[in-house]
């Protein structure tokens, strides 16, 4: 919860104006009492299918036998080393251009944690300006963030935006309809507060988040999670990119990077090589 407290105190500094008075040292520690101190249980929306063909290169359910699943196998177990030496359960993947595969990674790493390890995960479409998620499940006409935070009733929880996948303990809440204005939505301490509360109810969050540059919501949601990983795809992202995206967060936390579609040895016979071809 130290990364919350930041986060919240540095909202209060941003949001206030020349000339008035610094915000109590306490208010961020009373809105963390809020947060930890009445844990409520939550009523999410309804199961909805994922709809993922091999096209869909959704590996971990696709061809779970394959070198793609084995690799976000290894990474989750790289992440639960992580895990043990300090706070980690939520996380954001983002990458320094578009095109980089970053959906990908987010989609096979919340099923890889579902399927090989069994735990409860949330999948969140993060990138709010385009979101591409609930496409690459093969879903449809789901509202999510934007809607919430438009929503008429301010009491209205964000669980009821929150769909579970296939029946199995991986949720899913997606970006709604694309947002104009996301900064807006992840500056605010409205959804600071519900994020820190749906960390509490899962054992991992996964966001799928934007490309470094050129905007600066991957920089905001590094103040919420309590990691980065990033995606690099072999030819696409430029050397100048990189280090724009590295100067634009304050704080990353970096967890690694991802190397996608790297030229490596030949994959095709990967699963009849290793888990061995049945003998006539």
């Amino acid at each position: 919860m130290s990364r919350l407290y930041d986060t919240l105190r540095k909202m209060e500094r941003e949001k206030r104006r020349p000339g008035t008075a610094a915000p109590e040292p306490d208010k961020p520690i009373e809105l963390l009492n809020n947060i930890v101190a009445a844990p409520v249980e939550m009523t999410y929306g309804p199961t909805v299918k994922i709809k993922a063909g091999k096209a869909s290169r959704l590996v971990a359910l696709t061809d779970p036998k394959g070198l793609g699943a084995e690799k976000f196998r290894a990474l989750v177990a790289r992440l639960e080393n992580l895990r043990e030496k300090g706070e980690l359960r939520s996380l954001q993947i983002t990458s320094a251009v578009i095109n980089e595969g970053k959906s990908l990674v987010a989609a096979n790493l919340a099923v890889t944690l579902v399927k090989h390890f069994g735990y409860k995960v949330l999948l969140v479409e993060g990138d709010l300006h385009r979101p591409t998620l609930t496409t690459l499940l093969g879903l449809t006409d789901l509202e999510g963030i934007n809607q919430w935070w438009h929503s008429r009733e301010e009491d209205k929880e964000i669980a009821s935006y929150i769909y579970k996948l296939d029946d199995t303990p991986l949720w899913f809440l997606s970006a709604g309809s694309p947002c104009d204005q996301p900064s807006e939505i992840l500056q605010s301490a409205r959804f600071a507060e519900t994020f820190a509360r749906l960390v509490g109810d899962f054992d991992w969050v996964v966001v799928d988040s934007t490309p470094m540059t050129p905007i600066v919501d991957a920089n905001l949601w590094s103040r919420l999670v309590d990691g980065t990983l990033l995606v690099v795809r072999e030819g696409v992202a430029p050397i100048k990119a990189l280090k724009m995206g590295f100067k634009g967060l304050d704080n990353p936390k970096w967890l690694g990077v991802v190397l996608n579609e790297a030229s490596e040895f030949d994959r095709v016979n990967y699963s009849d090589q290793y888990y061995g071809a049945k003998k006539k």
